[in-house]
């Protein structure tokens, strides 16, 4: 149905798909935590955004963490207003597929939240991550604040000091200032709960990330 082109090669914008104006049809409602997926959230939550590989194991590499409200899988990066998945596994929207964290300061930090994103896959592949090759999973953290920004990439250098020591290659994620979060369809919210022995092929390089150490 569409051209796919060259895998890890970012569609130009003009070149994507036109994707819909109207969101596509969501339960709203968390499958482990029951909190809502949308906003708007309780006063004091913060929300983070990060690309690790397909979002079905990225999600759920956040549920042990202390602090969690709600998470869910969706798309963004990229240029196609609502897509639905068919069409971001065309590598024609722009889109990585990415994980949505809401939490709470006060019990999680974001530099901590960054360790676990470090740690939980290979920010060194270049557009791709285990099996899974394109655009739409390579490694991304997408800020919502300056403050997170600075965190982001200031955690990005002190375990490119690591990974170097290691004897592995340059981080490759993109980290850049949110743009628009694109829901993905219900049943790939929570996938891995609903299918515990679903698809998953995230793997980290086992180099722990020394942010909370460096943070503090």
């Amino acid at each position: 149905m569409f051209p796919f082109g060259n895998k890890t090669e970012m569609v130009a914008p003009q070149d994507a798909l036109p994707g819909r104006p109207e969101p596509l049809p969501l339960t709203n409602r968390h499958a482990v935590f029951g909190t809502p997926l949308k906003g708007p959230f309780p006063d004091g939550l913060e929300v983070a955004e990060f690309g690790m590989g397909c979002f079905w194991g990225a999600e759920r590499s956040f549920w042990g963490l202390p602090g969690i409200y709600t998470t869910a899988a969706g798309y963004s990066g990229g240029y196609t207003p609502n897509p639905t998945y068919e069409e971001t596994c065309t590598n024609k929207s722009g889109h990585a597929e990415t994980v949505l964290v809401v939490f709470d300061p006060q019990e999680l930090s974001y530099e901590d939240l960054l360790k676990s994103f470090w740690e939980a896959h290979d920010p060194t592949q270049y557009m791709a991550q285990g099996n899974d090759v394109g655009t739409t999973y390579r490694s991304a953290v997408y800020t919502h604040s300056d403050a997170q920004l600075a965190a982001a990439e200031a955690s990005r250098a002190l375990y490119q000091e690591k990974l170097t020591a290691a004897g592995h290659g340059e981080i490759t994620t993109e980290i850049k200032p949110a743009g628009d979060f694109f829901y993905a369809e219900d049943p790939h919210q929570q996938y891995l709960h609903k299918v515990p022995n679903g698809y998953c092929s995230m793997s980290g390089t086992g180099v722990s990330c020394p942010i909370g150490l460096a943070a503090a």
